[in-house]
């Protein structure tokens, strides 16, 4: 008889998103996301961090001061850098992402053809730029819908 208590694709691949998430360097914020293929092959995998090449020990990790002061204009989302690690195409894909994508990510999302986004966190909707996501995401069809945990707990030991 096979087993039964087996996790499903949808806890698989958020699981990877969050482990991704443990990559990333950011004090305040770590974000994992994994772009899978409509037969549940993964295709790439992010996480938020300084561009390849960019010393993330000299970059500034700040959320407050002067614009140059602070990550924000530095940062690669983990939708972004998932997107732009993947091999071959990722058209008709699904993302797993730990936060619901900003608008800047969600042009690249839709650009790359990416159908279905599956998010864990959504604590920004009320931001301007979560709107204006969830308005372009809809306007073209990518299904967006909030991942639903099984409610148990899966460990890794290392």
């Amino acid at each position: 008889m096979k087993r039964q208590d087996y996790i499903s694709w949808d806890e698989y691949f958020m699981g990877i998103a969050l482990l991704s998430a443990q990559r990333s360097k950011d004090s305040n914020t770590q974000v994992g996301a994994c772009i899978v293929s409509q037969d549940n092959k993964i295709l790439s995998v992010g996480y938020n961090g300084m561009p390849t090449g960019c010393d993330d020990d000299r970059m500034p990790w700040s959320r407050e001061g002067s614009k140059l002061e602070t990550k924000y204009p530095f940062v690669c989302h983990a939708e972004l850098n998932a997107i732009l690690n993947r091999e071959g195409s990722l058209k008709g894909g699904r993302l797993y992402v730990t936060l619901f994508p900003c608008n800047e990510c969600a042009k690249a999302i839709i650009q790359s053809g990416i159908r279905e986004i599956v998010y864990m966190s959504d604590k920004y909707a009320d931001s301007e730029e979560t709107q204006a996501s969830k308005l372009m995401l809809g306007m073209v069809g990518v299904k967006c819908r909030q991942y639903e945990s099984a409610g148990r707990d899966i460990t890794l030991e290392l």
